[in-house]
Parts: C-alpha cells; structure tokens; sequence
C-alpha cells in the first residue's frame, strides 16, 4: 500500500485536536462538542485500526504499512510500521480511547475541553510507540505520552493528585534519561537509529550489558517492576477513572512491548545473563503485591497493586525465552489491557454514584444492582485467570513457557493465580454480596446505558478471546518465532566470538 494509512491513525487524533481548539462557546455547549469531535476521531481511529489489522498478512515476519520519510536531521528518519507483535497494541489503543472518552462525559466536569485534547494527545503519542522502526522517534514518542497523562493526574485527579501526578513523572523520566544516554551509544556504535537495521548489528558483547541496563532502568520503572513500583498506585488512586483505565490498558504495555523489541533483539548476551534477575523481581512482584493486595482497603489501590502482580508474569514470560512465554506475555499484555481497564470502570461506576472507594462502605450492591454485579463478576473471574475467559489463556501460556525455561521460577509464578483469586474473590464478596448495611448503598441506581456501552464490549472481548485465543495467537506466532530466532542466532553467534 502506498496510502500511508499508519501516519494518518497516529496523527488523525491530533486532527481532532485542531477541531476542539477551534470550538467557542458557553461551557456546556463546548462540552458537548469537545465530546463528539473526540469520541468521532477515535472511532474513526479504531475503525481504520480494523481495516488495517484484516489487510496484515500474519504468514510473514517482516514489517509492513512501512513508511520512511527523512525528519529533521539525516540520522533521523521517520520510519513506522507493524509487525504481528505491534499491530495488537495498536488496535487495543485504538479500542480503549473511545471507551475512555465515553466514560469520561459524566465524571469529568470542570475544562472538559482540555481533558479530551490531552486524551486525544495521548492517543498520538501511544499509537506512535508501537508504531516507531526509529529509535530516536520512539523515545520521542515513549517520553512525550508522559505530558498529556501527568495533566491528567495533576489536573483532573483526586485530593493528593500533584503529588501522584510528580511522582509518576519523575519516576519514569529518570528510569527514561539512561535508556537516552544508551540509544545514544548505539548511533555512535551502529551509525544508524534505524531498528531493522540495529537488528541485523551484533553489537559488542562488552557494551550490551551496560546497554541492556540502560533500557531496563526505563522499561522495569514503566512494567512498573518491584521495587520502582511504588508510583503505580498513587496514580491509579488519584487518577480519575479515564486516567487509570489508559495507564492500565496501554501505558504500562509499552514497557513490555519494549523488553520484546528492543531487549531481546538488541541484547540477547545480556538478556540471557540477567534472566534470572528479571524471573527474581518478577516473582516478588507476583507474591508480594498480590499480598499487598489483600490488605487493601480502597477499590482502585488493590485493582492497582493486582496489575503489578500480572505484569510480573509478562516479564516472566518474556524472559522464558520460548515460543509459550512470549506468545503467552503478549496475550497477557492483550488481556490485562481489556480486563484492568474494565475493572476501573466498573469501580468508576459505583464511585460516581457514592463518591468513595473505601471497600467497607460497600456491601449488598447486588440487592441493588444486580446487573452492574454480573458485568463485575465477569471481569473478576477473567482477572483471577478462569478458564473460558482470555485471562487463562495468557497466564496458562507464560506458566507452560516458564517451566520449560526454569520449573522453580514456574512454581512460585503459579502462587501468584492461587493469591489472585484471593484478593479478588475478597473484593467482590465485601462490596456485592452481604447484607445492605449502608442506606446510601440501598439508593443506589442500576447501571445505566452509557454505562453498559462502555462495558459490554469489554464483556464480549473476554470471552471471545478466552474461547477463540488464536484470534490473537495466529497474528503474533510468525513474529514472536522470528524473535526468538533472531535472538538465538545473535546470542549463538556471539558466544562463538567470544570464545575464540
């Protein structure tokens, strides 16, 4: 195709942009048109996802829609396009937006209009990330998503928002500055920022080491890996429920969509060498947080914590080194984007009617909404990795690769379902079922259906991909083989250099 459909779903958010900037009028009417612009440009945006998706040819490995103009400076080229493992996350970003600015119509009320433009900026800068074959426009795209989610936080959060919204910032950032200072280093040692090129480059094994930890220190903060975790939950807290629904679904995605592309592919010695420091963290990550989730008194703090449990088994996965764990890390990645995203939802719901997520204010909601109950139920169980839903399938996947890599590492992983199923079933039991103790509790509203709208797409994705997974499986299998491969090719080739 000569049509560069990739540049126009990056940038046709910002399109939108230019529209609401030029609306004028009282506040409720800007509200209003703020609202149609974005929510139209982004189901434009997921409707050319579609089409681009049925267009891929998933029998080959290679990068197609590839588009490559010069930016800037020579060095610099404006070069995207998909392979099998990103043009999944396209379509979810792409599927998540207009959810997100649905969601969004209700809860946020004060500058509605700079709320859907730093959504709709957001949309650009996350698509651009999975979209990038250039290393530098890829940082450029990585770091400036961080912006538009910081004024999110900040702006439109909760009572301790500047707080959370800073400490998000700085964390990545500083986690981000070393993976610069280390893509630097490849240009002077490649001559070139392109990936496809730096692929095909076997870089000194003295150098990978340092490398490979530059691009760690940023991707372990954004996963977010223990222990650099800790600004994950005050963002999610303080966010509103929009803010959480995109740092769970897609932000926290790029970390490990990175690991993939650039850890493995770039430095496969030392990949191989700090595996077991990556299975270590993950873990802690799994068994720990997923205590910490237990103790949990606030809804959206445990839905928190649970995400670091379930990124510490993509990071498993991706390092198992086989065709299971990685197939089986992205599949999660796909999941754990639908289903954490439907869970802030569903605690948005309940929020928005009682103003508070403390879980002891809850209780016999299904008396009241028995609908809102079985939607919730659904992403619980999905959460907890019942069979028949797409989180079994990931999770079941990364296990399978994890015991043929290392079958301790696979056993200590598998506590983190044992412990997932109990801090969800907790949480669903205290705030559905039980006695209605609480007379505010007694006056709440069934979901309505804008509610429903946003809900029960994410109800169907569940199921359909955790009764069809080859819908996701046959897209990524010639990719993640073509990675693997690339990876033992490289690591063969330069243990032989060495040892000679």
């Amino acid at each position: 195709m000569n049509f560069p459909i990739l540049s126009i779903i990056i940038f046709l958010p910002l399109v939108g942009v230019l529209f609401i900037l030029l609306n004028s009028g009282d506040e409720i009417k800007v509200k209003k048109t703020s609202f149609r612009v974005s929510l139209l440009t982004s189901l434009l945006v997921f409707i050319m996802s579609l089409f681009l998706w049925l267009q891929f040819d998933n029998t080959t490995k290679d990068f197609q829609f590839v588009e490559n103009k010069k930016w800037i400076v020579d060095f610099i080229n404006y070069r995207v396009g998909v392979d099998g493992i990103s043009i999944l996350f396209v379509v979810l970003t792409a599927f998540i937006t207009p959810i997100c600015i649905v969601a969004t119509y209700n809860s946020v009320t004060n500058r509605t209009k700079d709320f859907f433009i730093a959504l709709l900026v957001m949309e650009t800068m996350m698509l651009g990330v999975f979209c990038s074959l250039d290393l530098f426009i890829f940082y450029l795209f990585f770091e400036a998503g961080l912006i538009p989610m910081f004024l999110i936080v900040g702006i439109w959060g909760g009572i301790r928002r500047v707080y959370a919204a800073f400490k998000f910032f700085l964390y990545t950032l500083f986690g981000s500055v070393f993976m610069l200072v280390a893509i630097i280093f490849i240009y002077l040692e490649t001559g070139t920022t392109d990936i496809q090129t730096i692929l095909s480059f076997n870089i000194d094994q003295k150098y990978q080491y340092w490398l490979w930890l530059g691009f760690f220190a940023s991707f372990a903060v954004k996963t977010p890996m223990w222990p650099v975790h800790t600004w994950l939950p005050d963002a999610h807290v303080e966010a509103p429920t929009s803010g959480s629904v995109i740092l769970a679904a897609i932000l926290l995605k790029m970390a490990g969509y990175g690991f993939i592309r650039f850890s493995l592919g770039f430095f496969p010695i030392a990949s191989a060498y700090f595996a077991p420091l990556i299975f270590a963290l993950s873990i802690v990550a799994v068994i720990y947080t997923s205590l910490v989730a237990l103790m949990q008194k606030d809804m959206k703090k445990l839905i928190a914590y649970s995400s670091v449990a379930h990124m510490g088994f993509v990071t498993i996965g991706i390092f198992a080194f086989n065709s299971q764990g990685i197939e089986g890390s992205i599949f999660q990645m796909i999941s754990h984007g639908i289903v954490s995203a439907a869970l802030f939802l569903c605690v948005g719901v309940v929020y928005d009617r009682m103003h508070t997520r403390e879980i002891s204010e809850y209780g016999g909601v299904v008396n009241t909404m028995p609908r809102y109950s079985v939607i919730f139920l659904v992403f619980i169980l999905a959460g907890l990795g019942l069979p028949g839903t797409s989180g079994f399938v990931g999770e079941f996947l990364v296990l399978i690769g994890a015991f043929k890599a290392n079958y301790l590492v696979a056993f200590f992983a598998a506590t983190g379902v044992v412990l997932s199923a109990c801090y969800s079933l907790w949480l669903y039991r205290r705030v559905i079922f039980g006695a209605v103790a609480n007379d505010n509790v007694k006056l709440l509203k069934e979901i309505n259906k804008t509610e429903l709208a946003t809900l029960l797409p994410l109800v169907f994705l569940t199921i359909l991909l955790g009764v069809f997974p080859n819908i996701i499986l046959d897209t990524i299998s010639v990719s993640v083989e073509n990675v693997i491969s690339v990876y033992n090719e490289k690591l063969l080739i330069l243990k032989q250099a060495s040892i000679k």
